[in-house]
């Protein structure tokens, strides 16, 4: 696999940026799903987009990014490739994430592998072909954490998986993303959408965290210390992002496991990523120089966004 952006598109920023406004500026068909809601054991709900195929056709399913959902540009991308192939594609969203506020007192996170293993496992039940998996940025981190967790029994259930732009080491990323540039741009539109849900969240259930430290928080450390991590079984922002990264822990997986990182990402360093040599036998890293975070735009000006799912799909059908 190789890839190299193009001459127009220089920089890590820029090719983090300007794939990401390629659907907001309608250069990414619209892609028309069927969704469904899945009741959950704790008495809340999932929503899942579906492009359906025949049901003994290959499923690809995409476990979006941080505030991200079908829509995603990287969604509207992999969805075309999974068609263009006679794929079925399906796209479980995290809660909150669909377009509706969940009604449980919890969200989700980059370490969330109870939820995405009961997803594949009803997936799993229902769909007769195979299922290949995808999880971009942290849903990438929280896929490869499944993966770890389920150990042998994870390939009984997805025939193979890929991560792409994961931040396997939550803190270094973390850490990142609320320093200089990044804090300007990528922090500022993260809260800018996860602060009125986690407010929207206190209204359900009064005295959850406490409103005026949420309010205060200037970046991911601050919102994860008095929203995600205690919501979700941890005692501070250290404790979940170092429980919580996959990094440390690659070699327990027991699949095929692809794992895309471009080293100009600019929130997940360079100096952060794992070596294959720690990677274990059944984890292929890919690392180009280029790439950006879910980017990897090609072609002339305005560009496309078919290098990503090409490669990315290309591996997996390698796999088959």
């Amino acid at each position: 696999m190789h890839y190299s952006a193009p001459w127009w598109l220089p920089g890590g920023h820029a090719q983090t940026i300007w794939p990401a406004l390629q659907s907001r500026t309608a250069r990414l068909p619209a892609m028309s799903y069927r969704r469904e809601r899945w009741a959950t054991p704790d008495d809340d709900f999932v929503d899942v987009d579906w492009r359906d195929a025949l049901s003994t056709a290959p499923l690809l399913v995409l476990f979006h990014g941080l505030e991200g959902s079908s829509h995603s540009h990287y969604a509207l991308a992999l969805g075309q490739w999974a068609q263009a192939q006679g794929w079925g594609f399906a796209v479980p969203h995290f809660r909150g994430c669909s377009g509706e506020i969940n009604r449980a007192p919890r969200a989700y996170h980059s370490g969330d592998f109870e939820e995405i293993g009961w997803i594949l496992s009803r997936l799993r039940t229902r769909h007769a072909g195979p299922l290949y998996a995808v999880g971009v940025s942290l849903g990438g981190n929280a896929l490869l954490r499944w993966a770890q967790e389920a150990g042998s029994t994870a390939a009984s259930m997805v025939q193979a998986l890929a991560s792409i732009s994961a931040p396997v080491d939550l803190t270094a990323s973390g850490l990142a993303i609320g320093r200089g540039l990044n804090r300007q741009v990528y922090t500022r539109m993260f809260l800018k959408s996860m602060k009125p849900k986690a407010m929207l969240k206190l209204a359900q259930f009064p005295g959850l965290f406490d409103a005026r430290t949420l309010r205060e928080a200037r970046d991911l450390y601050d919102f994860d210390n008095v929203f995600t991590a205690p919501l979700h079984g941890f005692q501070d922002t250290p404790d979940y992002w170092l429980r919580a990264s996959a990094g440390p822990r690659l070699a327990d997986i027991r699949l095929p496991s692809l794992v895309v990182n471009a080293l100009n990402d600019p929130f997940v360093p360079a100096a952060s990523l794992p070596q294959q040599r720690d990677a274990g036998a059944h984890v292929t890293l890919w690392q180009p120089e280029q790439g950006g975070h879910v980017g990897f735009m090609a072609g002339s000006p305005p560009g496309h966004l078919q290098t990503l799912p090409q490669a990315v799909g290309g591996w997996l059908l390698a796999h088959t």
